[in-house]
């Protein structure tokens, strides 16, 4: 039986990208509720004590005067959270969050009061894609004329790279990095990144298992997912489903492309599983917490054994995790959803490493760094610095990585995280389809345990690069 949907407010602009992010303090309950700060969106994330979710309309009403709504009242679970239904907050049920828009004093009472059920407040960040390598234009409007010849920008990219290490003394830099002597990989069939990680001899296809990627949507009529089972819902305000970025439809592509697509060599994973593309992020590759949080909770309500989110903001040395997501990530596992995210790209190895990125940094979210195919450490993948929290679990292919791409382009080679992300992904798919038991922190544990060791820490590939089964 659908559910009620509630009337949806006028169409607001999504927000625009801003390149530099400052990231916010974390008030927890009792604390005072900051201005809004760089990076932050002036709303504010309340989590609930599971056993006080029932009660916190009646809660957001006594104290702080908030109307609640519920992703429940609205169409098939899918809420916007900039819109929120007229109320003035929503809340995630499965998740015991709401996403609350507010006056700060009407949220900092929530902080102050007692007996409330309320375990934390958090200002809700702004997130964006955790990719290199975009088109110089990343907007709507990018095609394959705004794409900088790639073959001409790598040779570029060596060269220089080669001048610094020797006028540097860094000549070993690739050594520190952990590369291994390979042997080339030969694309002509599949990309290098599945026959780094097995999948090319893999017996499983993920068939019957649903796999959430939560990003900037998907292209619906790439020919490459014909026939494919797509379910799509938009998190963004007045934005469809649609991927007008391509960092969505790439990503999706490598979690679950096809067997065989229409040009080779063969770049998806998990070729026969349930798509579902989540719009998180906006054509210009930004959004909110409160819009992945909704994409997680709609994920868990459908089922996703998997929820994959190439997405993220930077941290600074030493700054914990979100309780908010944290919890999140908790109660997604108890429920059978493991939730896979990007370590982050801010790194310039070997000179400097930065931490992992939100959310990845959580204990409960499996953090994903990126190799290249000498199974070195990519040179901008973030590392497990912060001690409380914030490790990478596991490595996958992220360098020169081939996937789909919307229409016209079809096809693209970029770089980062995120493109290591949908690999293990789409793995953990396999894994699932495997073995019905293979859900939440069983899957974490497997995926771990069959990864390849690499030379390089566990500080910045966890337990080595993923395998397929």
């Amino acid at each position: 039986m659908a559910r009620k949907s509630r009337k949806r407010p006028a169409k607001k602009q999504a927000a625009l990208e801003t390149l530099s992010v400052s990231p916010p303090e974390q008030p927890q309950a009792g604390g005072s509720a900051p201005a809004t700060a760089p990076g932050t969106t002036g709303r504010f994330l309340v989590l609930f004590d599971r056993s006080a979710a029932p009660q916190a309309p009646n809660t957001l009403r006594r104290v702080a005067n908030l109307s609640l709504a519920s992703a429940a009242d609205f169409e098939d679970g899918i809420v916007e959270p900039e819109g929120l239904g007229g109320a003035d907050a929503v809340m995630l049920p499965d998740l015991a969050i709401a996403i609350a828009s507010a006056p700060p004093e009407q949220t900092h009472a929530l902080g102050v009061a007692s007996d409330t059920g309320i375990l934390a407040i958090e200002p809700e960040r702004v997130v964006y894609t955790s990719g290199q390598g975009w088109p110089l234009n990343t907007g709507p409007a990018a095609s394959a004329d705004d794409m900088a010849p790639l073959d001409y920008l790598r040779g570029y990219r060596d060269a220089v790279n080669e001048v610094y290490d020797r006028l540097t003394g860094q000549h070993d830099a690739e050594a520190e990095l952990g590369a291994e002597a390979v042997t080339a990989f030969d694309e002509a069939d599949a990309t290098w990144g599945l026959q780094a990680t097995r999948v090319v001899s893999s017996q499983h296809s993920g068939r019957g298992i649903r796999v959430a990627v939560l990003d900037t949507g998907v292209d619906s009529g790439h020919p490459d997912f014909a026939g494919r089972a797509v379910t799509g819902a938009s998190f963004v305000q007045g934005e469809s489903v649609q991927d007008g970025h391509g960092h969505g439809t790439h990503c999706i592509g490598t979690a679950c492309g096809p067997e065989r697509p229409g040009i080779l060599p063969r770049y998806g994973v998990a070729h026969e599983a349930d798509i579902f593309a989540g719009k998180v992020l906006s054509n210009r590759g930004s959004g909110t917490d409160g819009g992945i949080l909704a994409g997680i909770q709609w994920g868990v309500s459908n089922k996703c054994a998997i929820i994959s989110m190439s997405l993220g903001a930077p941290v600074q040395v030493g700054q914990s995790f979100s309780q908010v997501y944290e919890h999140a990530a908790r109660r997604a596992l108890m429920q059978g959803s493991l939730i896979i995210a990007a370590a982050g790209n801010d790194s310039r190895r070997p000179a400097r490493v930065a931490p992992v990125s939100h959310p990845a940094n959580c204990p409960s979210v499996m953090a994903v760094a990126a190799i290249d195919e000498r199974f070195a450490v990519a040179r901008f993948s973030n590392g497990g610095l912060n001690p409380q929290g914030g490790q990478v679990d596991i490595a996958g292919p992220g360098v020169d990585v081939r996937s789909s791409w919307p229409r016209p382009t079809l096809y693209n080679t970029i770089s980062g995280t995120s493109m290591a992300t949908p690999h293990v992904a789409g793995i953990a798919a396999l894994y699932a389809q495997a073995d019905s038991t293979f859900r939440g922190r069983v899957l974490m544990s497997m995926l771990t345990q069959y990864a390849r060791r690499l030379r390089a820490p566990a500080r910045d590939v966890g337990a080595g690069l993923v395998q397929a089964l």
